[in-house]
């Protein structure tokens, strides 16, 4: 009796031996082929996926929706603050006026330990869908043990505008928490960018990023709130934050002053986020 086919499985029934692989992850892999072609399924999946991350980047936030969704949190009144980026056409060709306040007095000192930015970035889609949620379970994790001021929403926003945000709330750490650039695989995540000691001018290599904030498919509100609250504490404790915090899931381990760059969280790379 002949062994089947590894390929085929047999003489009329074809395995796809990448289905277990696919399960596990959203990246493209194992696409087939039809002659020298990827099948037109694939094709089309793809120019679906892409259209979808434009549209994601262009998308705009419901403001004043989000800003009733953060107040009935119970976490204080949001204030509203805009970039220097006119529109979203600027914004995507100066990442620069992104990255500060238009009017750098709409935000009135407040002396807590930290400080929220929620902010649209890359990915307006992302903070819609997930910047209440993810903001509930932050607050619920950090108030136990330090101070929140109440959350401030940034439109055309990068991550550094958190810099002119957090020095003008007087707040020990600020967080970031912004709207990733969509990939075709995901189109709605969200980063927290952590910064100790917020000032305008502070590099990428003075953050520390939790990123791929997407439940049900990436990490999960409370998964990512816990690791931010490592990370806060940390920095309190260090001092600073950046190349020199990181987590592997080990409190003692944050703590380590070394210029590595090994471990689960590191120094960001924002690049055109920042």
């Amino acid at each position: 009796m002949n062994e089947p086919n590894p390929v085929t499985g047999g003489e009329s029934t074809p395995v796809d031996a990448w289905l277990p692989l696919r399960r596990l992850t959203q990246a493209r892999i194992g696409l087939g082929r039809t002659g020298d072609a990827v099948p037109l399924r694939r094709v089309l999946e793809f120019r679906a996926d892409h259209a979808n991350a434009r549209d994601a980047i262009h998308q705009t936030v419901d403001i004043p929706a989000l800003c009733a969704d953060v107040a009935a949190l119970g976490a204080g009144e949001p204030t509203v603050v805009h970039s220097q980026a006119r529109d979203r056409e600027e914004y995507l060709r100066r990442p620069d006026l992104g990255r500060v306040p238009v009017d750098p007095d709409a935000v009135a000192p407040d002396g807590a330990d930290v400080g929220i930015v929620l902010a649209d970035g890359l990915s307006p889609r992302a903070l819609a869908v997930h910047g209440a949620p993810l903001l509930s379970a932050l607050v619920n994790e950090l108030s136990p043990v330090c101070s929140v001021a109440a959350p401030v929403v940034a439109t055309q926003a990068r991550v550094a505008i958190g810099d002119h945000i957090g020095a003008a709330l007087g707040v020990t750490t600020v967080l970031v928490v912004i709207g990733e650039r969509p990939g075709l695989s995901v189109a709605d995540s969200l980063s927290v960018y952590l910064t100790h000691q917020p000032r305008p001018g502070r590099t990428d290599a003075e953050r520390n990023c939790v990123s791929n904030i997407h439940p049900p498919d990436g990490l999960a509100y409370a998964q990512a709130a816990a690791i931010v609250l490592r990370l806060v504490t940390g920095a309190r404790k260090l001092g600073r934050s950046g190349v020199t915090l990181k987590d592997d899931g080990n409190a003692d381990a944050l703590l380590e002053d070394t210029t590595s760059s090994s471990g689960s969280l590191e120094s960001s790379s924002s690049g055109d986020d920042a």
